[in-house]
């Protein structure tokens, strides 16, 4: 039972690893290959640490296995979130189908400044002050 559960886990961890690879070869921008790539690349590492947890049986494994997913699912979305507002401040082009940015009017790109609910220019300008 447990290389049946091993090998089920290795085969779907690695599925979604490749799902994440084909994602960042065949998304149109960087907003959307990282999507792909974050979620089905974390996802197949976890279940690839899953496999060898359940492989080697072992309490130290089973830790550092549990560790490993751990550290995957809490570190790959603020990766993710940190490599897209340096894109977006970079102004790397979006995709041309994109219907929605809600950070174009909120942002000022030369001081970095998300002016949230902020509705004339003395307000944003007083805030650009204080930042």
């Amino acid at each position: 039972m447990s290389s049946f559960l091993t090998g089920f886990f290795l085969l779907i961890g690695g599925a979604f690893t490749l799902i994440g690879a084909l994602g960042l070869i065949r998304m149109p921008d960087l907003l959307l290959r990282m999507h792909a790539t974050t979620k089905a690349g974390a996802l197949g590492a976890g279940l690839i640490a899953v496999a060898s947890a359940f492989h080697f049986a072992d309490a130290a494994v089973v830790v550092r296995a549990v560790s490993i997913l751990a550290f995957v699912v809490l570190t790959a979305p603020v990766a993710a979130h940190i490599i897209g507002r340096a894109g977006y401040f970079k102004g790397v082009p979006l995709w041309d189908r994109t219907v929605k940015d809600d950070l174009k009017e909120k942002l000022d790109t030369e001081n970095h400044v998300l002016y949230s609910g902020l509705e004339t220019d003395e307000e944003k300008a007083a805030a650009r002050k204080e930042s």
